[in-house]
């Protein structure tokens, strides 16, 4: 039997993500990709891997894993306790799997998404240049309990009892940094300050596709036709919501486009919980 992995259970939006799909954004197509690309990363990095590697990403709850073969493997992002076999493990470091070894991650003290990469990468279908989940493009969106994914089986372990400290780089970070958007300069000076003054809560409306915002923006925008838009675009409603895209976001959108996060702040703001709390700073680009 070649080396796979099943899950024993689903955990929650339960995905195979990788850096993401690019290119295709003309078509419609999402770039969707980890959420947290900074702990996706770290979490390929530390077995060794391309940056290209898929992985799983789970939100919140995660899965309950049995490997058949040996492997290595790492836990980055939501900050947890990872279980191997009953025996608690460390985050942010290459554990060995042996045969039949059993995962589970247990206290979810902060953060939403969690990575667990393998070594060499899981084994999965390539769809416009990426594995990543996304509905329509994959044959699954979410994983299922019993369902199972193919490895490369890896018995050369590296014996060191070194480690990333990397313990939620989100907690503290609560400025949100971000620059002009397409249409920020239609907004007037109450509206602009109101963005930048006030301190917003992060609602029970998220998924990957964009997050809410509590707190809202009463403007009198001109409505306009669809354009562009980008995971980290912020976009304003009419009734004064604010949506961040994130990304498996659309490609096009109705709405006036009034900020564009950085790359770090969307992985931030990613691993923002409900009832968060957040604050936008403004900054200038380079030819400003």
């Amino acid at each position: 039997m070649s080396p796979m992995v099943t899950l024993l259970t689903s955990g929650l939006y339960t995905t195979i993500q990788d850096e993401g799909r690019f290119g295709f954004s003309k078509y419609g197509v999402p770039k969707s990709g980890a959420m947290d690309q900074r702990s996706f990363l770290l979490a390929n990095l530390l077995v060794g891997n391309d940056k290209k590697c898929a992985l799983i990403e789970w939100a919140l709850l995660p899965p309950i894993l049995q490997f058949n073969e040996p492997t290595l493997i790492s836990i980055s992002g939501a900050i947890c306790t990872p279980y191997i076999n009953d025996k608690i493990k460390k985050m942010n470091t290459q554990l060995a799997i042996h045969k039949n070894d059993i995962l589970k991650i247990k206290n979810i003290k902060n953060g939403v998404y969690g990575y667990i990469a393998i070594k060499n990468g899981f084994d999965t279908d390539i769809r416009l240049g990426s594995s990543s989940f996304y509905k329509g493009i994959t044959d699954q969106y979410v994983l299922k309990k019993n369902n199972r994914i193919k490895y490369k089986s890896s018995h050369k372990y590296i014996h060191t009892n070194s480690s990333v400290l990397e313990t939620g780089f989100w907690i503290n970070s609560h400025t949100i940094n971000c620059y002009k958007g397409p249409e920020f300069d239609q907004l007037g000076l109450k509206e602009r300050e109101d963005l930048f003054s006030q301190i917003f809560t992060i609602s029970d409306v998220r998924n990957r596709m964009a997050i809410q915002l509590t707190e809202q923006i009463p403007n009198e925008l001109a409505s306009m036709l669809t354009a562009p838009v980008l995971p980290g675009t912020v976009q304003l409603t009419p009734s004064g919501k604010l949506i961040i895209l994130m990304r498996d976001c659309q490609t096009t959108g109705g709405y006036p486009r009034v900020l564009q996060l950085s790359e770090e702040s969307i992985n931030i703001i990613a691993q923002k919980r409900e009832g968060e709390k957040i604050k936008f700073k403004l900054q200038a680009y380079a030819f400003d």
